[in-house]
Parts: structure tokens; C-alpha cells; sequence
């Protein structure tokens, strides 16, 4: 588990995954850096809210990338399965509510991970196919040999000591999501 000391390593990130989506990681954790280092130098209270996956409904125009990842298993994009191995996720609710929570909070300071389940590609079959048996889901037997980056899983322990909760379930995230996904016409 990695909790807020971590930070994206740009070169094994621009080594190890495709140029669109380390350019993302790199550029969010640079930004970071560089808004926490001008609160420090202007004597700023800057707090900042890192969310892994954000997953459930969205007003977006377009299909979110961290949605589409997610749902690969009902869209039947193999492709992606290989970066689901171990993937950390957050209600897009939560993740409002956390950012609403620590701009009250007295006490804040510095960064807080926001994610509350990390979760396995088996496990995610098997939840989606016990919810929505309307899809085709491939069983979490033939996902075992799938191979790719195990991703570490992301601690919102500093999060939850300052007294957040989380609201939201892994299955009511998914459901949320595949509910918008149909009234936009993506499912």
C-alpha cells in the first residue's frame, strides 16, 4: 500500500507505460509538487486530494478514461485488462465530499489519498457478473493468467484519521457507472 509519502517516479513511469498516459501521471504529479512547494514558499495553506480510479456517474461529455477502464470487463476491451490486476477506486461522490471535507477541516494540511477499495481483476468479475447479469463477464478463472503491472494499492488512512467516511460501496460504484454509461448510449 502506498500512502501520501509516495510520489510518481517519472522516469520508471515514461519507461513503463504508454506515452499518452505517463505524460497524465507525470504532469499531475509535477503540478502537485509545484502548487504544495508555492503554498510552502508563500506561507499558503495548500491541501491537496489524490484520488486513484474515480468511478460512478459522470456529467462529462465524454466517456471518463478512469470509467472506460473499469467497465473493460462489460466492453470486452482485453487490451486493458493487463492494468485492472489490482486496481484502486473511489466513488466520484466520495471524492467531492472528501474535497469538501478537508476545506473545512481545521487540520488539514499537505496531501490525502483518496480511494476506498482496492480490488483484483477476479474480484471485480465476479462482482459484475453477480450484479449485472445482463453482460457477458468473463469468469475470474480465465482472468488468472493475465498478466501485466500489479499496481500498489493506495492508503486513505491519513484521510480517515481526520475523521472522513467513506459512502459509497464498489458495487454501487459500478452500478452507477454502467446506469450512466446507458443513459449516454456508451452500454
Amino acid at each position: 500500500m502506498m500512502d501520501e509519502s509516495f510520489w510518481s517516479d517519472a522516469d520508471f513511469v515514461r519507461d513503463k507505460l504508454p506515452p499518452s498516459l505517463a505524460s497524465y501521471m507525470i504532469s499531475k504529479a509535477f503540478t502537485e509538487r509545484a502548487a504544495l512547494e508555492f503554498g510552502e514558499q508563500h506561507g499558503l495553506e495548500v491541501v491537496t486530494v489524490i484520488p486513484s480510479f474515480v468511478v460512478g456517474p459522470f456529467i462529462c461529455p465524454k466517456f471518463p478514461g478512469s470509467v472506460h477502464s473499469v467497465l473493460a470487463l462489460i466492453l470486452g476491451e482485453k487490451r486493458r485488462y493487463s492494468g485492472l490486476l489490482n486496481t484502486s477506486m473511489v466513488h466520484v461522490d466520495d471524492v467531492a465530499r472528501a474535497h469538501i471535507f478537508l476545506l473545512e477541516c481545521p487540520d488539514a494540511e499537505g496531501r490525502y489519498n483518496c480511494s476506498s477499495y482496492t480490488i483484483s481483476l477476479q474480484k471485480m468479475a465476479d462482482i459484475l457478473s453477480a450484479n449485472h447479469p445482463e453482460f457477458t463477464i468473463p469468469s475470474a478463472e480465465s482472468l488468472a493468467g493475465i498478466e501485466g503491472h500489479k499496481y500498489p494499492g493506495l492508503s486513505s488512512n491519513k484521510l480517515l484519521e481526520t475523521g472522513f467516511k467513506f459512502n459509497h460501496g464498489v458495487e454501487e460504484m459500478f452500478g452507477d457507472a454502467i446506469n450512466c454509461c446507458k443513459e449516454k448510449g456508451y452500454l
